[in-house]
């Protein structure tokens, strides 16, 4: 409740014969009871008083309404609902104007959708994005929003979650006038007066027409169409299919069975398992910017960057520099492979201009920004170099001890290692505070995933700097400690390793890669061990050869593929064998017949396993293995780990990440599995200290977050 010596977040002031109703309910105006409340009471006061001929509704501050209260979520729903005033404000007797700056999202837009008019000006943007949060629009928006602007592009707003900006919401019908300035309040007013002038009194939207316009067999047409795209592209996710169903009820049933039916499956939607996985990765996202350093640190100012090395890594992330606004300069070792370094760097633009993605002014305006160079000399006045060279720790000494050389006082250095010790590299130069790990995932204008590496001796505004260039990066940025494979890869590798065993104890690699797909994951591990080139994981097993622990059971099917040159999909052959020029791989008889051979000289006798047991397994590795990274500090808090995995290695965002997965299990399961596992290999499947004692005080993973926050 608002309280009693607090402003009234939603207040009304009488403009000539316009009521106007405005939410000032900070940061976003979001849709708390308070604001419903208020918003309910206007309308209702309106409605009483004869000096009032038409209402207009307006956010103060930089938004409309951004949306839901997220204050609110997981508490019992207090009165009134949101559907009640939406549909409280459509039955007003008088013209309803809805003026619309900054965001209209979710239950925001739903209220101007109730509105009878809506005016935006330049700089709105308009959504209903609650299928990212496994919900649909509860409160009318998939029976108004066709009703409004047709089936096929209601379904594209709702299915992709997508934000539309001002002009785009004028041209689909979704607004009905593009203000002249930025002025809302003014450009409210007057066309409210312009409306009232023209007699045009209300309109309510369950009686638009665009639905109909559109025609029933074009209707049709679009359902179908968004029902077999989604089945494909959003494959396992619950509430998008319930959007389709509830967006067809509007074409085949009257309004209010319409929104009888859209409140049952909003219903079904919050009820499903999926909404806490999606709702603990959108809390997660914002939560993972904010690391000890960014509080106690400013960020040191960063206009100018280098990029050393020209390859798929060091291009791509060239292009993510590129895409920010900033210059690169990018090194390499000779005319040759710097000419290759921008070929690559040209060829993804012209990738987005050929799909429409980017204009072709747009393209050389990027690489104008672009400059390349043979000599570290070039880099001796830029803010920020990132390191993206071969793998390999003696080749990035030399780079570091370059940069060391050549770049300013308080230029921050930057490796884009995947596995190496960053305080290793640190120790090269001089200046190991101005060391820092920047590790991209490929391709990296494309990946969100940066995972912020965090040496011992980095100053804490270098680390700051690091998330700031995130934010400018539209990165999704994680802290990570300093071990092999850092969080992700080192995850990563313990469920390859979990996937190896099961390979070389029975299950075949093809229904190791099919379990994983149905459980969510776009890829299974075989896929990607293929995409990325087994030579890869090769070169890291064969460096971890001398110091792998005697205890540790090793599978080598995937060394006897890469002895043969069958890397992936770049030599044809891998896991899976590839047509020329496929993507896709077929499964491959030799390769079967290869991992029969191991098992015989491995001395073990195969046996089947259901895709249950193969989920189960490949989870349980990996979920033990991360709580050991959260034991030992190289993950600040679980749901670090969750959204490294979410947005770096295809884990199933509905899931909420391998810890929220966990939780929603039940640790107490998982550690019963662990140590029926610990009997068949006490030590792989040793339970980790910390599952064990979360256990031991009833507590779980989610404890951990709120106990960092």
């Amino acid at each position: 409740m608002t309280a009693s010596n607090s402003p009234p977040v939603v207040s009304r002031s009488l403009h000539g014969n316009v009521l106007v109703v405005s939410i000032d309910h900070p940061p976003v105006n979001a849709l708390g009871v308070d604001v419903r409340r208020g918003l309910l009471e206007a309308i209702d006061a309106a409605q009483a008083d004869a000096a009032v001929a038409a209402v207009l509704i307006v956010g103060a501050g930089r938004n409309f309404i951004a949306g839901a209260d997220i204050r609110e979520f997981g508490k019992s729903p207090q009165q009134p609902s949101l559907p009640s005033v939406c549909n409280r404000i459509e039955a007003s007797t008088k013209p309803v104007v809805a003026a619309i700056h900054g965001a209209a999202l979710g239950g925001g837009l739903e209220i101007a959708l109730a509105a009878h008019y809506r005016l935006v000006v330049r700089g709105a943007k308009l959504g209903l994005p609650e299928v990212q949060l496994g919900l649909l629009p509860g409160a009318g928006g998939t029976q108004r929003t066709p009703r409004l602007i047709g089936a096929a592009p209601a379904l594209d707003l709702m299915l992709s979650g997508r934000h539309v900006p001002a002009e785009e919401a004028v041209s689909l019908g979704l607004a009905d006038r593009l203000g002249a300035t930025d002025d809302v309040l003014g450009e409210g007013l007057a066309y409210a007066r312009e409306l009232l002038a023209s007699h045009a009194g209300v309109r309510p939207t369950r009686a638009a027409t665009a639905l109909a316009n559109e025609g029933a067999e074009a209707s049709r047409s679009a359902i179908e169409a968004a029902r077999k795209s989604t089945a494909a592209r959003q494959r396992g996710l619950f509430s998008p299919l319930k959007i389709v169903e509830a967006v067809e009820a509007a074409l085949a049933m009257p309004f209010d069975e319409g929104l009888a039916l859209e409140r049952k499956l909003f219903v079904e939607c919050l009820e499903s398992p999926q909404r806490a996985g999606l709702v603990h990765a959108f809390f997660a996202e914002r939560e993972v910017a904010k690391a000890p350093e960014t509080k106690a640190a400013r960020p040191r100012p960063v206009a100018t960057i280098g990029v050393v090395g020209g390859g798929t890594m060091g291009a791509g992330i060239a292009v993510a520099v590129l895409d920010a606004g900033l210059p690169v300069t990018m090194i390499e070792r000779d005319d040759e492979a710097l000419a290759r370094g921008r070929s690559h760097v040209e060829r993804v633009y012209e990738g987005l201009v050929a799909k429409g993605r980017m204009s072709s002014d747009a393209k050389a305006a990027a690489l104008a920004r672009f400059t390349g160079s043979t000599s570290y000399d070039a880099l001796a006045n830029v803010d920020l170099v990132i390191e993206a060279v071969f793998e390999d720790m003696a080749v990035k000494k030399a780079v570091f001890a370059e940069l060391d050389r050549v770049c300013k006082p308080g230029a921050v250095l930057a490796t884009n290692t995947s596995y190496l010790d960053i305080d290793d590299i640190a120790a090269t130069t001089s200046r190991p505070a101005d060391v820092i790990g920047l590790h991209f995932f490929s391709p990296a204008n494309v990946m969100r995933l940066l995972e912020i590496v965090v040496p011992g001796r980095v100053g804490p505004d270098v680390v700051a700097t690091a998330f700031e260039l995130a934010k400018q990066l539209r990165k999704v940025p994680v802290r990570a400690g300093v071990c092999d494979g850092f969080i992700g890869n080192r995850l990563l590798a313990v469920y390859r390793t979990a996937a190896d065993y099961l390979m070389e104890d029975g299950a075949s690699p093809y229904q190791i890669d099919h379990a994983m797909r149905e459980f969510g994951y776009p890829m299974g591990p075989y896929q990607v061990v293929d995409l990325a080139g087994g030579d890869i994981g090769w070169a890291a097993r064969k460096r971890r050869a001398p110091t792998r622990d005697p205890r540790m059971r090793y599978v080598q099917i995937a060394d006897r593929l890469c002895e043969r040159g069958w890397f992936g999909q770049k030599t044809g052959r891998g896991f899976y064998h590839y047509e020329p020029g496929a993507r896709t791989g077929t499964p491959d008889p030799e390769v079967e017949a290869i991992v029969e051979a191991e098992r015989l000289r491995a001395g073990v006798s195969p046996r089947s396993f259901t895709d249950e047991e193969i989920v189960r397994r490949l989870m349980c590795a990996v979920i033990n293995e991360a709580a050991n990274v959260v034991r030992e500090g190289i993950a600040l808090r679980p749901l670090d780990v969750d959204i490294a995995l979410i947005y770096g290695y295809g884990f199933p965002r509905y899931r909420g990440g391998p810890m929220k997965y966990a939780d929603m299990l039940g640790l107490p399961n998982v550690l019963v599995e662990l140590e029926r596992l610990q009997q068949e290999d006490p030590f792989f499947w040793r339970p980790s200290p910390l599952i064990v004692e979360l256990v031991a005080r009833g507590a779980d993973f989610s404890s951990l977050n709120a106990a960092a926050s």
